[in-house]
């Protein structure tokens, strides 16, 4: 059995946050790997990247994330991204990572995600360039997203992002902004490649559970909805992954 613990929105400040410190720090005994579903910090600057690597170093679990948009807000991607890898996080953004967990290979593919809506009241690259150039940013990390969970010759496969691929997991934010949390392109790239699970964070205010048209289960673990430091799930290692 492999345990997965996961968590996002976890927006990390320039202070310490004891709670998640701790709750982290012990993970060793619940779960084989962690997992960060973007907005780890609450406006990307080094000082709150720094924090987030002294926390994370102290995981006993491999840590595997993806950002979000408020990792992108202060333009220090790059910062962030290599202060969390100095620390040992894996940080995906359209790539994968394979792990052998209890003799049995998971394979992880990772992006960001971004908005667009779903069926029936979703944006088309059609008109002013700013639309065509929202909208195909969509379409393209939608394909890196199927590609990476094409690639993966694995026992298991997890799709992990911050945007959400299906609507079910918003329902309880305003109806008005489902565009700008995720898109139904990211759910067509799951079914085509095949998951086993789907995480997700950034509506704070949505529910927990949803599935993709193909079957796929989708979780929303942002840290103020589930209400504490990480959610946990079992992947049966004698399920294979979908084709």
């Amino acid at each position: 059995m492999i345990r997965l613990a996961a968590v996002g929105d976890i927006h990390v400040g320039e202070e310490r946050d004891e709670a998640l410190a701790r709750d982290l720090a012990q993970l060793g005994g619940c779960a084989d790997v962690l997992l960060l579903a973007g907005d780890l910090t609450r406006c990307g600057t080094r000082a709150e990247a720094a924090e987030l690597a002294s926390i994370l170093d102290a995981a006993p679990v491999p840590v595997v994330a993806v950002l979000g948009n408020h990792d992108h807000h202060a333009d220090q991607v790059d910062e962030l991204v290599g202060c969390l890898e100095s620390a040992g996080v894996t940080v995906l953004e359209g790539g994968t990572i394979v792990l052998e967990v209890h003799g049995t290979t998971l394979g992880i593919a990772g992006v960001k995600g971004f908005g667009g809506g779903f069926a029936g009241a979703c944006a088309s690259d059609f008109g002013e360039p700013e639309m065509k150039a929202f909208v195909r940013h969509t379409k393209d990390v939608a394909e890196q997203l199927r590609a990476g969970l094409a690639s993966l010759d694995t026992d298991h496969r997890v799709a992990l992002l911050h945007y959400s691929p299906v609507a079910a997991t918003l329902h309880g934010e305003p109806l008005e902004i489902f565009p700008f949390l995720g898109s139904y392109l990211l759910a067509e790239a799951i079914d085509a490649a095949g998951a086993d699970l789907v995480l997700h964070g950034h509506a704070h205010r949505g529910s927990e559970r949803g599935v993709t048209p193909g079957g796929v289960r989708v979780r929303n673990v942002a840290r103020p909805l589930i209400g504490r430091s990480f959610q946990l799930f079992e992947l049966d290692p004698a399920a294979a992954a979908m084709p």
